[in-house]
């Protein structure tokens, strides 16, 4: 088991080199042309779901302790969040993004079709590395046809609801940080990722990433296409929709209507 962990964890480490050689030569030769952003969006969505891939193997298949799978969530996150370079790697945040005209429409739109390709193409070539056979986690994968099992363990409605509400977080826990120093949000956002993972871990994986679950949930067999569209895809869109109304509607909205505390309640003269 040792073994297989050290094999997964080299596996890692060369696909985020890799991906990182990458995107630093695609931003230099794209440079004048205006497309190494979506180049950056493809490679950066396409290391998050290759390592996804590896982490969900070593924790379904491998059989690791909980404790070192959260731990390893919380370090490819934190890797992730410094490595991006300004790609976003979710199609729930490109929205947002948009929604606050951070990025026109169109960008956001390109750029949730780079991701969902990067997801297809992580989708393909996993198990290709996999069929290398570098570990005998691998061999043992390959054996069993790559097949793997949904996630979802619970009603439809309930696993929408946790997927919302594992949106919801990580999505409040981004829009509050963005004002810390990014060598301290990154952190604080990996440490609210691998709470929201260890809580909603065991009813549907705790995704919350429309373009990551296509590429890592949807090829698994004990629900339908649609069944996945509702859990991992509307779920997350109405999570990350709840916690931009409430932060940029409600909360300034209830604000203005609340009593200033420096001003005295009876506003009456006296007489």
């Amino acid at each position: 088991m040792t073994a297989d962990v050290a094999v997964s964890l080299s596996m890692l480490v060369g696909i985020v080199a890799l991906c990182e050689v990458a995107r630093r030569l695609l931003t230099r030769a794209l440079t004048d042309t205006g497309l190494s952003v979506y180049a950056v969006e493809l490679v950066s969505t396409f290391q998050l779901c290759c390592c996804t891939h590896e982490l969900k193997l070593l924790s379904e298949v491998g059989g690791i302790e909980p404790r070192l799978a959260l731990t390893l969530t919380y370090l490819g996150a934190v890797v992730h969040g410094l490595t991006f370079s300004g790609a976003i790697g979710n199609p729930s945040g490109a929205l947002e993004h948009a929604y606050h005209a951070r990025l026109s429409g169109g960008c956001a739109l390109r750029r949730i079709a780079c991701q969902f390709t990067a997801a297809a193409a992580a989708r393909a070539a996993v198990p290709v590395m996999w069929g290398v056979g570098l570990s005998g986690l691998h061999v043992r994968h390959k054996l069993l046809g790559y097949r793997c099992i949904s996630p979802v363990h619970a009603p439809l409605s309930k696993a929408a609801a946790v997927e919302l509400a594992c949106a919801f977080v990580v999505q409040t826990a981004i829009t509050r940080t963005r004002s810390v120093e990014e060598k301290y949000r990154v952190h604080a956002v990996a440490a609210v990722i691998a709470t929201v993972v260890y809580a909603g871990g065991s009813v549907t994986g705790a995704v919350f990433n429309p373009a990551l679950a296509f590429s890592t949930q949807f090829p698994c067999s004990g629900n339908s296409f649609l069944d996945y569209c509702l859990v991992y895809w509307l779920g997350p869109l109405l999570g990350m929709m709840s916690s931009v109304l409430l932060f940029d509607k409600l909360v300034p909205l209830m604000s203005r209507n609340s009593p200033s505390p420096h001003l005295p309640l009876d506003t009456k003269k006296r007489t």
